[in-house]
């Protein structure tokens, strides 16, 4: 007898092919069938009209920290995703350097805090690190219940961090005798199942000192050295993000990816960079698309993360930062509850006096908001035409986001139909209501105003899906939603240049499981792992983001969940359901290459 029998589906399979009406039958975590099934079943659920597809793999995530304490992986469960990638951009938290703990845990946070918005307090209260080495780092999360499968990368942070102490944040260079240690920590990990190796070598990552990323300029010996750890093993990738030294030229980014293409060759193994449309440096995004195609002709495995909408923030008087929290008239009511707030800004006086002031700068020693924060804000008044509110009505009255305005929907455009100043339009906004107005800020991917070039890339057949940087920047953006937006934007609702459904489940699902070596997921078909949504198409779409105090120590984050999802199961079970986070907890520690290997030379 079967578990579960979906009946009369669109089967949309992972594969690419078109989508064709079956009923699924699960049995003991698989998949059993494919067809028209007549078998008893213990559960049968009619499904037509209803997608169904495999559950989605995001290769680029965060919840390096929040898997010790949620065991839902929330918001990534309500966005079709059943298997989560951490361990990215070089930062995480094991393996710990020898010595003093407390020390070596505090050095761990300030980087996470700073790189990827994550409050320092929620981290010390809600990860535990009862860890030393990056195996038992692993072991510690496969001991608690988890409701979606995940896998983790070594970071290059700590490990450099680990075995250089204080010298690695000074930003010195690995000795050979550093190199050989920083190669033995991460074969040891690849050994006890880790996926890969990330490494951040990008300006806008900071510690909350306000300090570079420990291996942001580590130099191509130890970049080399360290993908020697791959050597005789049959899996693991290499992540990495760069600005390809964007304020040096041509020059500077050519040396930039020569270090990418060494590290593809050294490693032997995929490599996956962040590829995105900057500002400035615009076109450079062709420039590591036309790099990358020469790689791949001529032998090497690179691969492209991208995201399906703009890489930016959201801005309102509770996130992270916004534009008005450098003026000396707002910083005297920024510890006022919101509502107050909103309603002290409102007061004609207050505002007269900020309209004339200067914003201090926020960046720079001991801040770890990045130096591109100052440069906008210096400039609010041509960026606030890439500034816009997030929430919409449609022609029904209906509230929902909007990650494609136009232009003319800018809060630049506001201000010159008012005749005031982008910054009064901006002001006035922040301060209405209650002050809870949010503010799409696309700072990258929208250079035309629209998501042409998102389009373009994810054209492109070396394209991952990626960037959805789930359970970080918690206080900024909420990216996790990026998997429903592909499916409610980019295959229903813009007008042109819309992508087939089966195209865009088959990046979400099979091809991002091949490239991390996932071989039992992401299709449809009879011995997969029953790991599946069910969707429906006409109403699938992201929910309207608001701020929430649930991580550890009262800390706040944006949460936004989703519309449309029926059900999705991991392993057979049910995680997901109209909606709701069941008490379900299927999901486990993936570990890749247990196999014994050829000993490291």
């Amino acid at each position: 007898m079967l578990d579960l029998v979906i009946e009369g589906a669109t089967v949309i399979d992972g594969t690419g092919a078109a989508p064709r009406t079956a009923d699924v039958g699960i049995a003991e975590g698989r998949i059993q069938e494919v067809g028209r099934i007549t078998a008893e079943a213990q559960e049968r659920i009619s499904a037509h009209g209803a997608w169904l597809t495999p559950g989605f793999v995001d290769l680029h995530t965060h919840y390096d920290g929040q898997a010790s304490w949620d065991e839902t992986f929330n918001p990534s469960i309500h966005h079709g995703v059943t298997t989560v990638v951490f361990g990215n951009c070089g930062v995480g938290f094991a393996p710990l350097a020898p010595g003093d703990k407390q020390r070596a845990v505090d050095g761990l946070i300030s980087l996470m805090e700073g790189v990827e918005d994550i409050p320092g307090v929620a981290l010390a209260e809600g990860v535990s690190f009862d860890w030393q080495s990056f195996p038992e780092y692993m072991n510690a999360l496969e001991r608690m219940p988890h409701s979606l499968d995940f896998l983790v990368q070594v970071p290059h942070d700590p490990l450099r961090m680990a075995v250089m102490g204080d010298r690695a944040l000074a930003q010195q260079a690995a000795t050979d005798a550093d190199i050989d240690d920083m190669r033995r920590l991460l074969r040891e990990a690849l050994e006890a199942g880790a996926a890969g190796f990330s490494t951040g070598r990008t300006d806008n990552h900071r510690t909350t000192a306000g300090l570079a990323t420990p291996a942001s300029e580590a130099a191509a010996t130890e970049l080399a050295g360290i993908a020697q750890a791959f050597k005789g093993l049959d899996h693991g990738v290499v992540q990495l993000v760069s600005d390809f030294n964007l304020l040096q030229g041509p020059a500077g980014f050519d040396a930039e990816f020569d270090l990418v293409e060494l590290l593809a060759k050294e490693s032997g193994k995929p490599l996956s960079m962040t590829w995105l449309q900057r500002d400035p440096g615009g076109d450079q995004w062709r420039a590591i698309r036309s790099r990358t195609d020469a790689a791949v002709a001529s032998g090497l495995p690179l691969w492209l993360q991208a995201s399906p909408r703009g890489i930016g923030v959201i801005l309102g008087l509770d996130t992270t930062f916004h534009p008005l929290m450098g003026f000396p008239a707002y910083i005297e009511v920024a510890s006022m509850p919101l509502a107050e707030r909103a309603a002290a800004l409102r007061d004609p006086a207050r505002k007269a006096r900020l309209l004339k002031e200067t914003s201090g700068r926020l960046a720079g020693d001991g801040s770890a908001i990045p130096p591109l924060v100052d440069l906008m804000l210096a400039r609010i008044e041509m960026i606030s035409g890439r500034m816009f509110p997030l929430v919409i009505k449609d022609s029904e009255g209906q509230s929902h986001v909007d990650y494609e305005p136009p232009v003319t929907r800018s809060l630049l455009a506001q201000a010159r139909q008012r005749g005031c100043s982008a910054l009064e339009a901006i002001y006035d906004f922040l301060a209405e209501g209650d002050g809870n107005n949010l503010i799409h800020f696309p700072i990258f991917n929208y250079n035309e105003g629209s998501l042409a070039t998102a389009r373009e890339m994810l054209d492109h057949p070396r394209v991952l899906y990626g960037l959805s940087d789930s359970g970080a920047h918690v206080g900024t953006i909420c990216d996790a939603s990026s998997s429903t937006f592909m499916l409610s934007h980019w295959a229903r609702d813009r007008r042109e240049g819309r992508l087939a459904p089966e195209r865009i489940i088959e990046m979400l699902t099979r091809r991002n499981a091949r490239y991390i070596g996932l071989r039992d997921r992401g299709e449809i078909a009879p011995g997969m792992r029953a790991d599946f949504n069910l969707i429906d198409p006409l109403h699938v779409a992201p929910a309207i983001p608001h701020l929430v105090r649930d991580l550890p120590a009262g800390g706040k984050r944006l949460l936004q969940t989703s519309h449309g999802y029926i059900g999705t199961w991991v392993a057979g079970k049910p995680v997901i359901r109209d909606g709701q986070i069941t008490r379900e907890r299927p999901g486990h520690l993936v570990r890749l290459g247990r196999k014994p290997s050829r000993a490291l030379q």
